[in-house]
């Protein structure tokens, strides 16, 4: 078996200060995000990046999170104040928040001709468990996914995390059934985190039934790579007489990242310098 673990609140954190997120919204993204981080780990490219995209037609709209192998994350949610009640069991409801009106989809850019795409029905909502849906349909790998969210009462993050054991295909049934008795104890991913516990410390807890070897720890972080040159390629790709069109209409542009909510303001003059640069 092998098992990946991730401890997210900062990254989380910087998301909800990046998008002014409810806590509802926190939730939802912070799940997307935690599975950003543990789908990274799994990448074998340092160049490749894995893009989880979750459409349930529900009122946090579309949530969206692109990982790289390095531990860096970034990602949005369509309607970062998303706010519903408590569902029954007093908790964010995250599930009606999403909606399973729609689809989770994997995106992996392996830097090869095509990336590669899964694609499933959402079951839940609920992220956590519409990932081990797509593990076992999309890649044949059964899989067992704990994500959670924690928000405090001054609605930051408290705790974040989540963690992905798989089956690998020569596990025997003997040890298939002690993992499903070993997790079976298990509390929530943010009571664990609430611990206080090292991650080497709650994967042992997690695994308590089996020897554990720790294979690599990486630095986790949200991480942004919008640039103003970035910006200015956009621009300029869009030709000189969309360019000439913004110069007209607006006599400036102003750009806004989606990924980390920053500016950039362009004024006439440089557009004109684009619009000179533009080749269509």
């Amino acid at each position: 078996m092998r098992i990946y673990f991730a401890n997210c609140k900062e990254t989380v954190e910087q998301a909800r200060l990046y998008h002014d997120l409810s806590p509802l919204a926190s939730a939802a993204l912070g799940r997307t995000l935690v599975s950003g981080h543990l789908l990274g780990a799994m990448l074998k490219n340092d160049e490749a990046t894995v893009t989880i995209q979750v459409k349930g037609g529900g009122p946090a709209g579309i949530i969206l999170a692109v990982a790289d192998a390095k531990g860096g994350v970034k990602g949005y949610i369509e309607n970062p104040m998303v706010d519903l009640p408590l569902n029954r069991i007093g908790k964010l409801d995250v599930g009606s928040a999403v909606g399973v009106n729609g689809f989770l989809s994997v995106i992996r850019d392996l830097k090869m001709k095509e990336p590669y795409i899964g694609q499933v029905p959402l079951q839940t909502g609920e992220i956590g468990d519409d990932m081990a849906f797509y593990f076992a349909q999309s890649e044949q790998v059964p899989s067992v996914v704990g994500l959670g969210v924690l928000v405090d009462k001054d609605i930051s993050v408290a705790q974040a995390g989540g963690f992905i054991v798989q089956v690998m295909p020569d596990c025997d049934e003997l040890s298939l059934k002690r993992l499903e008795k070993s997790l079976e104890s298990v509390k929530s991913v943010t009571d664990m985190l609430s611990l206080g516990k090292t991650n080497e410390e709650l994967i042992v807890e997690l695994m308590k039934d089996f020897e554990v070897d720790i294979l690599e720890e990486i630095e986790i972080a949200y991480m942004c790579d919008c640039s103003k040159e970035r910006m200015e390629r956009a621009i300029i790709s869009l030709g000189k007489e969309e360019i000439r069109n913004i110069i007209d209409e607006q006599g400036e542009a102003e750009i806004t990242c989606q990924f980390c909510d920053r500016k950039y303001v362009f004024d006439k003059k440089t557009l004109e310098e684009f619009e000179n640069k533009s080749k269509k």
